[in-house]
C-alpha cells in the first residue's frame, strides 16, 4: 500500500466506498490524514467504519469549510450527465476534487519523482496493452506494479522505490487509466504516457466526443513522453498537435502507416528507429489485426526502457493473454479454443471473428441493441454457430437468413459438446485435414441470463475445455 502522506494532519472528504474508495481511505489514514467519508450503500458505508481515523458522515451535513479536498470515485458523476450532489458541494465552497490517480501522483512527486510511471489509455485495448506491456517489462527484470483501472486499484500497489527498502531503480508503475480518473486527475504526469486510439465511448458522462479526445490527450500532453496510435484521426490530430509544440512523441500503428514510428502491416511489427522486426503469428496471445496497434504500442514503451530487439520478442511470444479476451484455454486433439467471454457486443465479437479463418462459433446469451446484423462481413467465416441463451432465437434468424448453419443449444454444456462432436465427425470425413479447428465463445451478449458475469461464463469454458481434453473417452 502507498501511504499519502501528501495529505498528513488535512481534512479529506471520500465518496464512493468500492474498492478504490476503500484504498483511499486506507492509504489517507496510513499517512495520517482526517477523514470523512460517504457512500449511498449504507453496507459499503458500515466497512469503511472499520479504518482507522475514518468518519461515516452524510457530506450533505458536512462543514465544507475545514475540507480540503474532495476524493471522488470514478464512477461518480464529475460533470455529466450533470454533476453529482457531492461535486455540487464541493464546488461551492471552492474544494478541489479529485480522485485516486491523482492521489499517487502527488505522493510520487513528494516520496518519489523521478520513480518510472507509463499511463495507458485510450478507448480500445487499453488493458490487453497495460497487461502486455507489465509482462514485457517484467520478462526484464522489473519489478512492475500494474494496476489502475484494469484491476488493482493503484494505491494498493507497493510503495515507492526507498520506501520498502529498494533503491535500484527497478520498480515501474504500469497503469491503465480510464477518461474517468483522467477527468479527476489534473496533475497526472507520467514518465510515459500512451493514447491508444480514440473512437466514440461514455459520451453520457463527458458531454460530447470533443471533451472526451480533450481529456484523453491531457495523458500524453502531460507526460515526459508520449507514444500515440495513429490509426484514427482524433489521435492523429493530437500527435501532430503536440509536436508542433516539441513534445517527445513517438507514433505506432496496426497497420502499414507511413507516419507511424513503429507499426505492423500485414502482423509484421516493424520499429524504424532500429529496425526491429517481429511476426505476430510466433506470438499466440495476440491474434487478430486489433493486437497489432496493442503490440505495436508495447514495443515502442520497451523501446524507451532501452529493451533489445531479443528481449521484447521474448515478451511478446511468451505473452499468455488476458483471461477472457481472446484466451487460449486449450488446444488438442485437433480442436483449439477460445474464451472471449468478454466480447459482450458485436464490434467485440467482431475483432474475434476477424482474428481466424474458419471458426465454430458459441454466441448468444442477453442480447445487446442492435444484435449480430452488424457483422454480416465475418458470417462466411463461420462453419457453424452453436446458440446459447435468451438470444438463441433472434440470431438464429439473423445467421440462417445469410445462409450460416446454426445449432440452438440453449446452454454452454450443450454447445461445446456440440462443437466437439461435430468437428469430430467433420475431422473423420475428411482425412486430409491437418489444420487445428477453431471453437470460439465470443457471445456478442451480455452473461446475465444465465451467468452473474462475463467472467463466470468464461470460467464454465474453461472447466469443460480442461476436463473434454483430460478425459481418456476424447477424440
Amino acid at each position: 500500500m502507498i501511504a499519502l502522506t501528501c495529505f498528513k494532519g488535512r481534512s479529506v472528504a471520500v465518496f464512493g466506498l468500492g474498492d478504490s474508495g476503500l484504498s483511499c481511505l486506507e492509504a489517507l489514514s496510513a499517512g495520517g490524514a482526517h477523514i470523512l467519508a460517504f457512500d449511498d450503500n449504507e453496507e459499503r458505508c458500515a466497512q469503511a467504519a472499520k479504518i482507522a481515523g475514518v468518519t461515516i458522515l452524510d457530506l450533505r451535513q458536512a462543514d465544507w469549510r475545514s475540507i480540503d479536498a474532495l476524493v471522488l470515485a470514478p464512477g461518480v458523476p464529475l460533470t455529466h450527465p450533470e454533476p453529482h450532489w457531492s461535486v455540487r458541494l464541493a464546488q461551492e465552497a471552492g474544494v478541489e476534487i479529485i480522485g485516486d490517480i491523482e492521489l499517487f501522483v502527488r505522493e510520487r512527486a513528494k516520496q518519489s519523482p523521478a520513480c518510472s510511471f507509463v499511463a495507458i489509455t485510450g478507448t480500445n485495448g487499453k488493458s490487453t496493452t497495460t497487461a502486455l506491456v507489465s509482462h514485457i517489462l517484467k520478462e526484464a527484470g522489473y519489478d512492475v506494479q500494474m494496476g489502475g483501472n484494469i484491476g488493482t486499484p493503484i494505491l494498493e500497489l507497493a510503495p515507492f522505490d526507498g520506501l520498502d527498502g529498494r533503491s535500484d531503480g527497478a520498480r515501474v508503475y504500469v497503469i491503465e487509466v480510464s477518461s474517468y480518473q483522467i477527468d479527476l486527475a489534473p496533475g497526472l504526469n507520467p514518465s510515459v504516457g500512451l493514447l491508444l486510439n480514440l473512437s466514440a465511448d461514455h459520451l453520457d458522462r463527458h458531454g460530447t466526443m470533443q471533451n472526451y479526445a480533450q481529456i484523453k490527450a491531457r495523458l500524453v500532453a502531460q507526460s515526459d513522453q508520449a507514444v500515440i496510435g495513429v490509426d484514427d484521426r482524433y489521435c492523429a490530430n493530437i500527435a501532430s498537435n503536440l509536436r508542433l509544440k516539441s513534445k517527445d512523441v513517438t507514433t505506432i500503428s496496426g497497420f502499414a502507416n507511413d507516419r507511424a514510428g513503429v507499426r505492423a502491416p500485414d502482423g509484421f511489427l516493424q520499429s524504424m528507429s532500429d529496425g526491429f522486426l517481429f511476426n505476430l503469428d510466433q506470438a499466440r496471445a495476440l491474434r487478430g489485426s486489433h493486437n497489432a496497434q496493442n503490440a505495436a504500442a508495447a514495443v515502442a514503451i520497451a523501446q524507451r526502457f532501452n529493451l533489445t530487439p531479443s528481449q521484447i520478442a521474448k515478451g511478446l511470444m511468451s505473452f499468455g493473454g488476458l483471461e477472457h479476451r481472446m484466451e487460449e484455454v486449450g488446444h488438442g486433439k485437433g480442436l483449439l479454443f477460445i474464451n472471449d467471454s468478454k466480447g459482450t457486443n458485436a464490434d467485440a465479437a467482431a475483432r474475434a471473428l476477424g482474428a481466424f479463418g474458419k471458426v465454430r462459433w458459441i454466441a448468444g446469451g442477453q442480447a445487446k441493441e442492435g444484435g449480430i446484423a452488424a457483422l454480416v462481413d465475418y458470417f462466411d467465416r463461420i462453419a457453424c454457430a452453436y446458440l446459447i441463451g435468451e438470444a438463441s432465437s433472434d440470431f438464429a434468424a439473423t445467421l440462417s437468413e445469410h445462409g450460416v448453419r446454426v445449432r440452438e443449444c440453449g446452454d454452454l454444456d450443450t454447445a461445446v459438446a456440440s462443437a466437439i462432436a461435430d468437428a469430430r465427425a467433420e475431422a473423420q470425413e475428411d482425412q486430409k485435414k491437418d489444420q487445428e479447428e477453431v471453437i470460439l465463445l465470443s457471445p456478442a451478449c451480455a452473461s446475465f441470463d444465465q451467468y452473474p458475469n462475463f467472467m463466470a461464463r468464461g470460467d464454465a469454458l474453461r472447466a469443460m475445455v480442461h476436463a473434454y481434453l483430460e478425459s481418456e473417452t476424447g477424440l
